[in-house]
């Protein structure tokens, strides 16, 4: 059995995504970072960092329980196991996998720099806001161009789409505000429509 521990972040709704992409069988545990339940003992025995999501799979290769964080690395792990989403060939994989590190690396750290300049950091400036807002506007004009005539990211849908998609999708209102993103647009409304999609949208709530 895999039992997901995630709240309702963009890092969390992409492994539950995943999980519902592959087909398989998993329990949610919440963890409410409003209430610092990531801070807990018994969190903090899962992953010491105290941040979600956190799989444990109880039926791991070895026998001995796998627990992983870095939802990139559940996304590949899940893939692996449920033998979908990641290309076989190995230059269809490799285009994959860039565009997924793009969404885990370039846009989810501007993302998550938005978040920490306007709720976190002692000293807030809209400045820094803008600037972020601005750097991830520029990584999500890149998928923009590369969705230009695609349904996918990688040629075919993949982890690397859901990867990207919890993180557009929180962030549509700043993308629609821009404007001139029409093929992210498409995408976002085309992969949002997906049943497991959805699902995993709901996990947890």
């Amino acid at each position: 059995m895999l039992d997901l521990y995630t709240f309702q972040t963009s890092n969390g709704q992409r492994a539950a995504i995943m999980l519902e992409e592959c087909a398989l069988p998993y329990r949610v545990h919440s963890v409410d970072l409003t209430k610092g339940e990531q801070r807990q003992e018994a969190f903090l025995r899962l992953n010491p960092a105290g941040m979600i999501p956190v799989l444990v799979d109880s039926d791991a290769p070895g026998g001995a329980p796998l627990v992983l964080t870095q939802s990139g690395a559940i996304l590949l792990y899940l893939a692996a196991k449920a033998g979908r989403l990641l290309p076989a060939e190995d230059r269809a994989r490799a285009e994959a996998l860039q565009w997924l590190f793009f969404a885990v690396t370039d846009c989810a750290g501007a993302s998550g720099a938005i978040y920490y300049n306007s709720a976190l950091v002692p000293e807030k400036s809209p400045a820094n806001v803008q600037f972020y807002e601005e750097k991830l506007l520029a990584h999500l004009r890149v998928a923009d161009t590369q969705l230009a005539g695609r349904d996918a990211l990688a040629g075919e849908y993949s982890v690397a789409d859901v990867a990207l998609f919890p993180l557009a999708a929180v962030r549509r209102k700043l993308v629609e505000r821009a404007g001139g993103m029409p093929n992210l647009v498409r995408w976002l409304d085309a992969v949002g429509r997906r049943p497991a999609v959805q699902r995993g949208l709901a996990a947890g709530t």
